[in-house]
């Protein structure tokens, strides 16, 4: 295949997909298992548009001849693909969340559960749990 059909492809898909996420970003975030929220729909608005403007520049360079400016372009698609891939969901990630979700109502060994700790996420900043040791048990 050659690299004009290639891009010609590849630009045909980001710009749908771009197409896709820009226009229905609660439909995107679904699929990821991410709560839609005004911020998260912005959010997956500017990544659209993102994945949309690489498809078309990939569609305008199909056609040009090998450079160090196109295969800095080239690279900078490579980074830009597998750092979203990056952020698809695993399996096991997704397992790991309904696991989490599972336990925020099950008792802690001191008596509260996760949610009654007031705690909505299972991230605890580390200076926070330094002060806790220091201070002791309340």
């Amino acid at each position: 295949m050659s690299r004009a059909v290639f891009l010609t492809v590849v630009a045909g898909v980001a710009v749908c997909i771009g197409g896709f996420a820009a226009a229905l970003p609660h439909r995107l975030l679904d699929s990821k298992g991410v709560t839609p929220t005004a911020a998260a729909n912005v959010w997956g608005r500017e990544v659209g548009v993102l994945i949309a403007a690489v498809g078309v520049t990939a569609f305008l360079v199909r056609d040009q001849p090998d450079s160090p400016t196109l295969r800095a372009l080239l690279i900078g698609n490579v980074i830009v693909q597998l750092r979203l891939l990056r952020q698809v969901p695993t399996p096991a990630r997704l397992r790991l969340t309904a696991l989490a979700n599972r336990l925020a109502d099950v008792a802690t060994p001191s008596g509260p559960t996760p949610n009654q700790l007031g705690n909505g996420t299972a991230f605890i900043p580390l200076t926070a749990l330094r002060a806790s040791l220091r201070e002791g048990p309340s």
